[in-house]
């Protein structure tokens, strides 16, 4: 279960998770959509950018003109898929795996009813998670993940859904660059304010 410490790594400021918003909903953005949306200062939102293509969550590309003038840089969610891949996020996925496998070898469980592209989904998960500043749980037979209590429960409640949506849709990315059966379907209707459980699909099943 998580700590309720504050949310770490490079969504760790609303600012950010904002942005991240704004391209997870419609992609490419230019910065200049960016703050018209925020109302965030053109070095302000750069800096953001810039840390949220490190952490893997977002992509950019320059604008390809069949007009003259200068081409824009485009900012979208690196959603795993192949045409909005990001590089770091492929090479994170491959050393949770590698970790995975790892501890597996050296610390041997009761063996999960999850396939291997599953289970590496999960490790891939549960490291992105871990990097957020969250402590999850997860129940490979009912498929949950939990992260109570909640960092973002003292949130302000205007602000709740837009967190929930931006970090299940950073979970399902995470899913999809690892590749396997498992996506993040939704975040229960929690029965108190700091509890947060993520529901899991498996195709496969």
């Amino acid at each position: 279960m998580a700590n309720g410490g504050l949310v770490c790594g490079p969504i760790s400021t609303f600012s950010r998770v904002q942005i991240l918003h704004l391209v997870q909903s419609q992609s490419p953005r230019t910065i200049a959509d960016i703050c018209d949306a925020t109302g965030l200062h053109q070095n302000t939102v750069r800096e953001h950018l810039q840390r949220l293509i490190d952490g893997g969550y977002v992509i950019q590309a320059t604008e390809r003109r069949t007009t003259r003038g200068r081409p824009r840089t485009l900012y979208s969610a690196a959603t795993g898929a192949p045409e909005a891949s990001s590089p770091v996020a492929r090479d994170k996925v491959t050393a949770a795996a590698r970790r995975g496998d790892l501890m597996r070898r050296a610390l041997p469980v009761a063996e999960s009813d999850l396939g291997r592209p599953a289970t590496y989904q999960i490790d891939a998960l549960i490291e992105h998670l871990e990097e957020s500043g969250f402590e999850p749980v997860v129940d490979d037979r009912q498929l949950t993940v939990d992260l109570t209590p909640c960092p973002h429960a003292a949130a302000r409640s205007k602000d709740r859904p837009v967190l929930c949506q931006v970090h299940l849709g950073l979970m399902q990315g995470v899913l999809t660059q690892a590749g396997g059966p498992l996506a993040a379907a939704f975040v229960r209707d929690p029965a108190l304010p700091e509890e947060c459980i993520v529901q899991l699909t498996d195709s496969a099943a």
